[in-house]
């Protein structure tokens, strides 16, 4: 940034931190801030919250207290007061398989909510965000939008891959050895060693699961610096990005440019794009529309998935291909994807980002490499669709969706096997108590239902390891892991809970699952299916006090990103103009 630049003077007549740091009146205010050392300077500059969401859960988010330092020392530099602090997250690798995940999707209200009330509460202008595993990442996008004041939001890292018996490995490897464990395809000192050398460091998990989808989103989104989103956590240059979106918010506060001026349709179309091309994760397709909800932009699921239908396919990243996020990274990262779908007609290049450039004049000059084939062009693609789509039909009316990335078949028809809760199915897997050709219904754990719409990591990646991919498919009311992989139906609406079609499923009734069409049906005639919809009776959870039993009380449907609040187009008021 130019000297002469970063001399003007900011006017806080125009900046939330007014109300605690200028006049008379809030001379107690200003006496809190002498009490932790700034300087009559300091109290002066608009104050940025660098909020990140490091705890010692897991090591998607160990290494995101340094990367705030690096961050503060930008602003600083940039002429801005920075204050840290921190939100919860819940880790999913931790959390998956048991009761736990009911936690996990509502963190994401909560990592939003409790930003919201820091920034409000104290009066900040702008936001840096860093953020680690899968549902922070979302969350604290969601607070940047909701706010609406200048923010520059960065990703933590992917973690480095493993190596195990010559290849590189990810912690989907160890989840689906599980499998191949308890069918008796491994020993259990492979396991052990597995284990203990599928993540070697600090970072989010190293395939395009929800972490890493995420990621891409939020530079393909304008949220973030291009290339921020590449470097593997423990990489000294994350640092470097960390400092350089410290600099980059103070511009923005400047220029008064924020984030519902990025974050458009045209860009929500983009983000779509990249997730679809890179065989993410089927949870962005909850993410983008609780992300669109914020801003006020009808985004839903079906929106979602015309845009992944008409997207090719050109990056072969794990869990469907063989690429890691630090191969991705080291032939360019995700500047390389965007210019690859940019050059084929597929992004929209005029969207703003905050650079303060379109996003075409940011990739201006970048060069897909040759001599690579981790990254193909849109003209060269894996797959001519996207590697997720969207479903719909009788047994889900409010849409479903599935990634498609690496499978051969799109087809598959077969008996019901039905299942109340995970645990019974992954009992089931776990004594190989199933056939072959049936369709798992995994119900009752919608966001209502579970509640919390759980992921059912566990399960898929049991029966992936048992040998069982494309020989058994899963629907669900609940999510999947952006690491499963195999014909696996997510997000089936209306929920089990409220009645929906998947409640109404019993063993043996034929399912019908077709990714070509976009089909998703139960041969069940519509008379027989109201018949049985008279009879059904609400199951009740087990959660009736606590922050789970108050988000089951608010939440909505999965179709329109299951969000707790009515979102931007009932506001009568925005933080940023207060």
């Amino acid at each position: 940034m130019p000297d002469d630049v970063k001399r003007v003077p900011f006017d806080k007549s125009r900046l939330p931190s007014r109300h605690v740091t200028v006049g008379p009146e809030h001379a107690p205010h200003r006496s809190y801030y002498y009490a932790m050392g700034l300087t009559e300077e300091q109290i002066a500059q608009p104050f940025i919250g660098v909020v990140t969401t490091w705890n010692e859960a897991a090591p998607c988010n160990i290494s995101l207290a340094r990367q705030a330092q690096a961050a503060k020392k930008g602003v600083a530099s940039a002429h801005g007061t920075p204050r840290e602090f921190t939100t919860i997250t819940v880790t999913d690798g931790i959390a998956m398989g048991h009761a736990g995940m009911k936690s996990s999707l509502v963190s994401r209200e909560v990592i939003a909510d409790s930003i919201e009330l820091t920034v409000r509460g104290h009066c900040y202008d702008g936001i840096v965000g860093l953020a680690g595993c899968d549902k922070s990442l979302p969350g604290v996008m969601m607070a940047m939008l909701r706010l609406n004041v200048p923010s520059v939001f960065m990703y933590g890292g992917s973690i480095l891959p493993g190596r195990f018996k010559g290849k590189d490995v990810t912690v989907q490897d160890v989840f689906e050895a599980v499998g191949s464990h308890s069918a008796g395809k491994m020993s259990d000192e492979d396991l052990h060693e597995l284990e203990c050398v599928a993540c070697p460091s600090a970072g989010s998990c190293g395939g395009q699961f929800t972490a890493n989808t995420m990621a891409c989103v939020s530079e393909a989104i304008g949220l973030a610096l291009p290339g921020s989103a590449g470097a593997p956590a423990p990489y000294d240059s994350r640092d470097g990005y960390a400092e350089a979106s410290g600099i980059a918010v103070m511009e923005l506060i400047r220029r008064n440019l924020r984030p519902r001026d990025i974050v458009t349709r045209k860009a929500l179309e983009n983000a779509a794009r990249i997730v679809a091309c890179s065989g993410g994760s089927t949870n962005a397709a909850l993410h983008l529309p609780a992300m669109a909800h914020e801003v006020g932009i009808d985004f839903d699921l079906h929106a979602v998935a015309e845009i992944f239908r008409s997207t090719p396919y050109i990056a072969d990243l794990k869990p469907a291909g063989r690429y890691n996020a630090k191969d991705m990274y080291e032939v360019g990262g995700v500047p390389i994807l965007m210019k690859a779908l940019l050059d084929g007609g597929f992004l929209h290049g005029d969207c703003m980002t905050v650079t303060g450039k379109t996003m075409a004049e940011n990739l201006k000059d970048v060069v897909i490499p040759k001599n690579q084939d981790v990254i193909r062009t849109t003209a060269a693609p894996l797959s001519a669709t996207g590697g997720v789509v969207g479903l719909r039909g009788n047994l889900a009316p409010q849409g479903a969706i599935v990634k498609i990335a690496g499978m051969t078949e799109l087809r598959f028809s077969g008996p019901a096997r039905c299942f109340d809760t995970e645990e019974q199915a992954f009992a089931c897997v776990d004594k190989r108590a199933y056939k072959e050709g049936e369709v798992f219904v995994i119900r009752y754990e919608g966001p209502r239902g579970g509640p919390g719409m759980r992921e059912m990591l566990a399960t898929t990646a049991a029966l992936y390891g048992q040998g069982t991919g494309g020989k058994v498919a899963l629907i669900t009311d609940g999510r999947f892991s952006g690491a499963t992989r195999g014909f696996c139906v997510g997000h089936v609406g209306p929920e089990a809970a409220v009645g929906g079609p998947i409640a109404l499923v019993r063993d043996g009734d034929i399912i019908t699952l077709d990714a070509e069409k976009g089909t998703i049906e139960v041969a069940l005639s519509d008379a027989e299916l109201e018949a049985r919809r008279k009879a059904w009776k609400p199951r009740a959870h087990e959660y009736q006090s606590g922050a789970i039993w108050r988000y089951a009380q608010t939440v909505g449907d999965a179709e329109h990103g299951a969000v707790t609040h009515p979102g931007a187009s009932k506001e009568t008021h925005v933080y940023a103009d207060l």
